[in-house]
C-alpha cells in the first residue's frame, strides 16, 4: 500500500475511533500533496501548511501534556482539517489561485500553528493551570471555528460561494447590500459598514473583533457574521445586545470550554442559581448556559428556539439564573426583551374547552403527537410527554457538550 493510501486509511480509522488519535513518528500530513497536480507555488503553500499542522499534532501528543479528549480536542480537529483540505484541493487543483478565502485560511492556519509551537518552548505548557495551557485551549477553540467555517464554505469539498445563506433575513440583506457575493472581507471594511447600520457611540472595536472574528484572521466571513447575528439577535438591537451580554455582563465567559465552565461552577455549588454562559464549542451560533441547580448539581444546557436574552430572562424569573458568575446582583434584561408576536392571544377556559371538543391537539405532545403532555421543562417552560423526555435525555447524554 502506498504512503498516501496508508495515511488516508489511517485518517479514516481515526475518524471512526472514539479514542485519542495519534500520528506515528515516521508519518506526517504532507505526503498527500504529491498526488495532486498543483503548481509549484500552490504545492509549497500547501506543504508548508501541512508541515506546521503536523508539527503541532506531534507536539500535542506528548504524554506530559495529558490532553483531555473533549471538545475542542486539537488532536481531532487538525487531522479533520487536513482531510477537508485534501478533499478541497482534490476537487479543484487551482482553487488557491483565485479563491481569496482559501488564501486567507491557509495563511491563518500557518500563523496559528506557529503560535502553538511557540508555547512549547517552555515547560510551563505542561502545567495544567499555566497561562500557556490556557492559550493552547483558546487556540484549540480557534482551530475548531476554522474547521466549522471551512466545512461551511466548502460543503462536499466544493466552494459554496454566493449560495451561502445567512440565517437571519436582516443580516442577509446587510451582507448582500454591503459586500455582495464576497465570502470574507477585511475587518476594517466590515466595521465601517456595521457602524453605519448599527450606530453605537460607545462601541469597543477590539472587544467586538474578539467576538466576531472567531478565527482571528483580521477578516470577517459570511459564516462568522451568521454566527454572530444568531448569537445576538434581534437585528434591530444587535450591537446593544452584544454589549449587554458580553462586556457589561458578569456571566459571560469568553473562550471557555465545557470542562472549564464545570470547574468554575464547582466553586459556586453552595450558591444555587449561580450561572455563566459561553459560546457552544460544537454548535456554532448557539449558546451554552451552565448553572447550579437548587440541589447543588451543575448542569449545562443549550437554549432552543429563543434568544439568549429571552432564555436568561425567563430562567431568572423561574429561579434558575440568579447570580451571574456568583455575583449577588443580576443584570436586568427586561428592557430589551423582544415583544411577543401579535398573533399570540390568550383564551378563556370556555374557549379552550371548545377547541378541545373540536378535536384540536392542545394536550398532545408536539414531538410524538401521540401521548398527552405531562412534563414541564425548566427554565424554558416547554411541555412534552414522559417517553419523549426520556428519549431526549438519553440522546442529550450522547451528544451534548
Amino acid at each position: 500500500m502506498s504512503a498516501i493510501a496508508s495515511l488516508l486509511g489511517r485518517l479514516q480509522g481515526m475518524m471512526q475511533s472514539t479514542g485519542v488519535r495519534y500520528i506515528q513518528s515516521n508519518e506526517s500530513f504532507t505526503p498527500a500533496t504529491s498526488s495532486l497536480p498543483l503548481s509549484n507555488h500552490d504545492r509549497r503553500m500547501l506543504c508548508k501548511t501541512f508541515k506546521l499542522m503536523d508539527d503541532v499534532v506531534k507536539a500535542c501528543q506528548n504524554h506530559r501534556l495529558n490532553l483531555r479528549n473533549s471538545p475542542p480536542f486539537i488532536l481531532d480537529i487538525l487531522p479533520d482539517t487536513y482531510t477537508q483540505l485534501v478533499f478541497i484541493f482534490t476537487q479543484n487543483h487551482v482553487i488557491l489561485r483565485d479563491n481569496y478565502y482559501i488564501q486567507v485560511f491557509l495563511e491563518n492556519m500557518q500563523q496559528k500553528c506557529k503560535q502553538v509551537l511557540k508555547l512549547f518552548k517552555t515547560n510551563s505548557i505542561f502545567e495544567e493551570q499555566s497561562q500557556e495551557r490556557r492559550t493552547l485551549t483558546k487556540l484549540s477553540l480557534i482551530f475548531s471555528h476554522m474547521l466549522f467555517e471551512l466545512k461551511a464554505e466548502f460543503p462536499d469539498g466544493t466552494f459554496i460561494g454566493d449560495r451561502f445563506r445567512i440565517t437571519k433575513r436582516e443580516a442577509e440583506e446587510f451582507w448582500h447590500n454591503n459586500f455582495h457575493n464576497r465570502t470574507c472581507v477585511p475587518w476594517n471594511e466590515f466595521v465601517v459598514a456595521i457602524e453605519k447600520t448599527q450606530p453605537s457611540s460607545k462601541l469597543q472595536l477590539s472587544a467586538l473583533k474578539n467576538t466576531v472574528d472567531l478565527t482571528g484572521n483580521d477578516h470577517v466571513s459570511n459564516f462568522e457574521f451568521d454566527v454572530f447575528t444568531r448569537l445576538f439577535y434581534p437585528w434591530k438591537t444587535l450591537l446593544r445586545n452584544w454589549q449587554l451580554l458580553t462586556a457589561a455582563h458578569p456571566g459571560y465567559v469568553a473562550f471557555l470550554t465545557y470542562d472549564e465552565v464545570k470547574k468554575k461552577l464547582e466553586k459556586l455549588v453552595d450558591k444555587p442559581g449561580s450561572y455563566v454562559f459561553r459560546l457552544s464549542c460544537t454548535r456554532p451560533g448557539q449558546w451554552a448556559i451552565g448553572y447550579v441547580a437548587p440541589d447543588g448539581k451543575i448542569f449545562q444546557t443549550i437554549p432552543q428556539n429563543k434568544s439568549l436574552i429571552q432564555a436568561l430572562h425567563e430562567g431568572g424569573k423561574e429561579g434558575f439564573y440568579l447570580y451571574p458568575n456568583g455575583n449577588p446582583k443580576d443584570i436586568d434584561l427586561s428592557t430589551i426583551i423582544e415583544a411577543p408576536p401579535a398573533d399570540r392571544v390568550k383564551v378563556t377556559s370556555q374557549q379552550y374547552d371548545l377547541y378541545c371538543e373540536m378535536g384540536t391537539t392542545f394536550e398532545l405532545c408536539k414531538i410524538c403527537d401521540d401521548n398527552d403532555k405531562n412534563v414541564k421543562i425548566g427554565p424554558c417552560g416547554h411541555l412534552l410527554c414522559t417517553p419523549c423526555l426520556t428519549s431526549w435525555q438519553v440522546n442529550a447524554l450522547i451528544s451534548l457538550v
